[in-house]
């Protein structure tokens, strides 16, 4: 009996996985990814809810608490390689629903961590459950569209900075009214239950669907048609300049949002009401959900900019504007409004980095290992959270925050004139070896 023929626009007969494809297509599989990633979101970018709280019951010291989500955004990380070489394997069903448990399972540890101990234990079971759900949804957006790179990474990224933009007035009432640890408990089975069950539809393209539509790559952007598995792409120097200049940028980035609740608190405006177009909030609850919803708009909206005028060229336009904000933030931030306008300003111009940075790695080395390899890269990330301590700790030595904000807008200017003046021509130069 003949077998229909594949659909462009829906994606093969025959997935990685070795099931048909499901009937939602490509862009159902991208849907899929987006809600997934929102449902991790929390994890990183409501954690600064939850800090204060903590110190206030136990008296840790914030230090030692904000060492959690280091070892969350490490095992979150620096496990990626490991699981996205399963994902390309064995498909992304699996990896998906073991991460969508372990999610769950370490916020229900949150919610019972009466020692830093179990809460160092319950950000490691956390951050490996994240990365898990992180990798294999951005893996597979970048299979599933080898013709639109960027807007798919931005999109299934977008998931994962703007997941939280609807969440952090609850959460914010849910700790004020019964307490984090119960907050730590609804909102961890809840999330978990959701990915482990979307996870159920996620399938892989095969080899020649990819292939068909590698035809449709726009022509600002160098793309290999040779294949290269990670021993072959972390011995080349175009992997560790990228890697370099990911830690460069994601460091201010995460010192941000790690941080953003003691910067207010430490500025005196984090109770301050601030109104903007009509609607009044407290200026760190203002700041936290515009900075969600722009750090997921960044996402896809520099995705498709660096579809059209290059992966590099739309690097220096981003960090740039990264740089500027973070230094702005250093000199205003003791203004309520100044503060939640610029925090939403760098967060815009940092979240592009994870649509930006997957897209050029499977850009250069291809989509056959694209999970795994964009996972390698993305333990840059893991590698930049070493740096938030020694953040905290020129702030605790100085009294102060400036000295923090001119260094990470100081890395952010260097990965802007990286992009331009070194990868941009080494990868040209290794794309047309390739």
């Amino acid at each position: 009996m003949a077998m229909p023929a594949a659909d462009p626009a829906r994606g093969p007969i025959v997935g990685a996985s070795g099931v048909g494809a499901p009937a939602i297509g490509r862009w159902g599989q991208l849907a899929l990814g987006v809600l997934c990633m929102s449902m991790i979101a929390n994890m990183q970018y409501g954690w600064t809810l939850f800090v204060n709280p903590i110190n206030d019951k136990y008296q840790w010291g914030k230090p030692a608490i904000q060492v959690a989500f280091t070892i969350f955004v490490i095992t979150e990380t620096w496990l990626v390689p490991i699981e996205g070489w399963f994902v390309d394997r064995y498909g992304p069903r699996v990896v998906t629903l073991i991460g969508g448990g372990l999610c769950a399972l370490g916020w229900t540890m949150n919610a019972y961590a009466e020692s830093l101990a179990m809460l160092y234990a319950a950000a490691a079971v956390g951050g490996i459950g994240a990365g898990a759900v992180y990798g294999t949804c951005v893996g597979n957006a970048l299979k599933w569209f080898p013709d639109r790179r960027g807007l798919a990474a931005g999109l299934t990224a977008a998931g994962f900075g703007a997941g939280s933009a609807l969440t952090v007035v609850p959460i914010a009432a849910m700790i004020r009214d019964s307490g984090y640890e119960h907050t730590f408990l609804v909102f961890g089975l809840g999330q978990g239950l959701v990915v482990m069950i979307a996870s159920q539809l996620l399938s892989a393209p095969d080899a020649g669907f990819k292939d068909r539509m590698l035809s449709g790559v726009p022509a600002a952007n160098a793309v290999t048609r040779r294949q290269y598995g990670p021993s072959e792409m972390v011995r080349t120097p175009v992997f560790w300049l990228m890697y370099l200049m990911f830690v460069l940028m994601a460091a201010g980035g995460l010192m941000a949002t790690a941080s953003l609740g003691p910067i207010a608190k430490d500025f005196k405006v984090e109770g301050v009401p601030v109104s903007i177009l009509g609607l009044t909030l407290p200026a760190l609850t203002f700041a936290l959900t515009i900075d969600r919803v722009l750090n997921g708009v960044t996402r896809p909206f520099f995705g498709w900019v660096s579809d059209r005028i290059g992966r590099e060229n739309t690097m220096v336009l981003a960090f740039t504007i990264e740089g500027v904000g973070i230094l702005a933030l250093g000199l205003l931030a003791h203004h309520p409004f100044a503060f939640v306008l610029l925090t939403g300003l760098v967060f815009f111009a940092w979240g592009e980095i994870y649509s930006l940075f997957p897209s050029t790695c499977a850009d250069t080395y291809g989509c056959q290992s694209a999970t795994a390899n964009s996972g390698l890269l993305y333990t840059a990330k893991g590698t930049a959270s070493l740096l938030l301590p020694v953040f905290l700790l020129i702030q605790s030595q100085t009294g102060s925050w400036q000295t923090v904000f001119y260094v990470a807008s100081g890395m952010a200017f260097l990965a802007a004139f990286l992009a331009m003046f070194v990868l941009k021509p080494m990868r040209a130069r290794f794309v047309a070896r390739s």
